[in-house]
């Protein structure tokens, strides 16, 4: 490729897995060569035996009957249900660690008790008892709504959405019960001769999409919090550079925080930093990668042991590649498939820590389990350890690239960066100091440029425009490691953004979390919402997934179209070839919902529109231009 990323540190090192023929995932993307053009549009199908069909001239539908709209539709629908099942898989991990926490079984405890109440609160729990026993009912209300019933309205999204969406969902015939009956009831319809509709299909995403949102991402990040602490801004290390190969090293890497955050209190045992230097290293040290990485740095402080994180997705091989990684602990995402020969090359051990991930080659599977989450930390402390002691004298390739970023800006955090009122941030939207807020939640591809470049043009786009950015994903990494999350980063906003940025002691760029922080975006955009007395789709706020990859992303755009947000997505997702559903999903819908995508691949022409709807919005209310 000729742009490999946007980030020194990462193409070094694939300059050192080019040089040693290692497989890779820019040179795996470079292979694969023209896309099929079927593929790309969506009008492709090789559900049934029939198949695989293809929509094209004298052959407008598929064996079956289908149209192109229905099946592009389909195609959509099934990748939505892989990212809703994955939320609800972590949304179920943490009701069983929360239960078996509160039950004294896990090394973790109750870190913010307060929001365990309010939590309680929400869900008709009673507080007038010991906090254990309030943990015991707010995990237990978790997993009923998990498994509420799809004919049944959910009650998380009584609870947490605003009051106009719902009106306007329950009228739509789209407000959903809970995220595995709505799955059930997808992956079903997308079943050969059974759904054919694209608008009924359509209305079954969205359906999905709150749902997920609402009946597991909103409280699986606030059980993280009532488990580890909520976030609040503070300093991090990001970058390759956080892997010193003198010491003992374990990553953790996916998207849960359980064993990252076992590790953490492990490693601070004195026996553990003694058995590190025994083996003749200089100390024992924890490091994030990628959304564990992420749930982990907005909640722990950087110290002698837990020194930081190392990128998004497109990191992890280049990262290996340092040699300096003992342990490469995957839980329930984001482990590359081809990252069992990075193990006897570059001096590394592979372990899975959820039933789920699979990586050939790799050395062993400890399955996460609450009550055994001390005991398996240690057995990997143990395993890295090991590994060090063959490891040591051998040649690495340490980075020194290392960047600071200002993280934590849960919306808890936001608030009290305003001094725990909304106001001074309504005050600079009314006045016109700042136009709006983006949230920016986004994967890392290579679709149409290097690693993160896109990401990195669109938010200095629009923080030049006096538009706040809230990150969120694997773009919250490339922000981090792109320096756009400093404090120093506000020479590159706008003089109304710098501003704000210089009066509240506040980045740009507000790391706000993981891509399950969508829901708690959706939150704070709700308490805009109301506390300006409008719907939020006539908030001058916008989303953007400037390079969106896999299929969780997919079901947080849905979401974000129920929720009547403009959103721009790139590249083009796979649809099309299906004209009624690209005229639905980017012009009809906005008048439904108040939802619309936008997909532009230029990031200056899509920054342009996002600014474009954000002034009409403005315009809507009577704020000045």
């Amino acid at each position: 490729m000729e742009t490999v990323s946007a980030h020194q540190s990462v193409k070094e090192q694939y300059n050192i897995l080019k040089k040693d023929k290692i497989t890779n995932m820019f040179d795996r993307f470079d292979a694969q060569g023209k896309r099929c053009s079927f593929c790309e549009q969506g009008i492709s199908c090789q559900l049934c035996s029939n198949g695989p069909c293809r929509i094209k001239p004298g052959a407008e539908r598929g064996a079956c009957g289908i149209d192109a709209d229905a099946m592009a539709m389909r195609n959509m629908l099934f990748l939505n249900t892989m990212g809703t099942s994955t939320y609800t898989f972590h949304a179920n991990e943490v009701a069983r660690t929360l239960k078996a926490t509160a039950l004294g079984k896990t090394p973790f405890q109750i870190r913010d008790e307060s929001k365990l109440r309010s939590l309680a609160g929400k869900f008709g729990i009673k507080t007038d008892k010991s906090t254990n026993d309030i943990a015991v009912e707010v995990a237990d209300a978790i997993s009923a709504g998990i498994n509420s019933d799809s004919d049944k309205e959910l009650s998380n999204v009584l609870i947490f959405a605003p009051k106009p969406r719902i009106e306007l969902w329950r009228k739509l015939g789209i407000l959903p019960g809970g995220p595995l009956h709505e799955i059930m009831d997808s992956v079903s319809s997308s079943q050969t001769n059974v759904d054919g509709d694209y608008v009924s299909l359509a209305k079954k995403a969205l359906r999905l999409g709150i749902s997920c949102i609402y009946g597991a991402q909103v409280p699986l990040e606030l059980g993280q919090d009532i488990l580890f602490g909520t976030p609040a801004p503070h300093r991090m290390d990001v970058d390759i550079g956080v892997i010193d190969p003198s010491y003992v090293n374990v990553a953790v890497n996916g998207h849960e925080p359980f064993i990252g955050a076992a590790l953490i209190k492990a490693a601070h045992e004195a026996k553990n930093q003694e058995n590190a230097r025994k083996a003749g290293a200089r100390g024992l040290h924890i490091i994030g990668s990628i959304e564990t990485g992420q749930e982990l740095i907005q909640r722990f402080q950087v110290d002698d042991v837990f020194v930081g994180m190392i990128g998004n997705w497109l990191s992890i091989e280049p990262a290996l590649a340092t040699g300096g990684i003992d342990v490469l602990a995957m839980d329930m995402n984001c482990s590359p498939p081809a990252m069992g020969e990075y193990q006897d090359k570059y001096n590394t051990t592979l372990v899975s820590v959820s039933k789920l991930v699979n990586v050939p080659g790799m050395k062993d599977q400890l399955i996460y389990k609450p009550e055994d989450a001390a005991a398996q930390a240690q057995k990997l402390i143990d395993m890295a350890i090991g590994n060090f002691r063959k490891r040591k004298g051998k040649a690495a390739n340490p980075s020194n690239r290392k960047q600071n970023a200002v993280i934590g800006f849960s919306a808890e955090a936001c608030l009290g960066a305003l001094g725990g009122t909304l106001d001074p941030l309504l005050d600079v939207i009314k006045k016109g100091t700042l136009k709006g807020v983006v949230a920016l939640v986004s994967c890392t591809t290579l679709r149409d440029s290097g690693q993160d470049i896109n990401t990195l043009k669109m938010a200095r786009e629009l923080i030049k425009r006096d538009i706040l950015v809230i990150s969120a994903g694997c773009g919250n990494a490339a922000l981090q490691v792109g320096g756009l999350t400093t404090l120093e980063a506000k020479q590159e906003a706008g003089p109304g953004l710098k501003a704000v940025c210089e009066l509240l002691k506040i980045p740009p760029v507000l790391s706000f979390g993981t891509c399950t922080d969508t829901g708690r975006i959706a939150l704070l955009v709700t308490a805009v919402a109301d506390a300006l007395g409008v719907d939020p789709s006539a908030l001058p706020v916008a989303v953007t997934a400037p390079e969106y990859m896999e299929q969780k992303a997919t079901i947080d755009a849905i979401f974000a179209l129920a929720f009547g947000l403009y959103t721009h997505v790139a590249p083009m997702p796979p649809v099309g070839g299906a004209p009624r559903l690209v005229k639905l999903l980017t012009q009809d819908l906005e008048g439904i919902t108040g939802g619309k995508i936008a997909v532009q691949t230029d990031m200056v022409e899509a920054a342009d529109g996002i600014e474009a709807h954000i002034m009409k919005k403005r315009s809507a209310l009577g704020l000045p231009a």
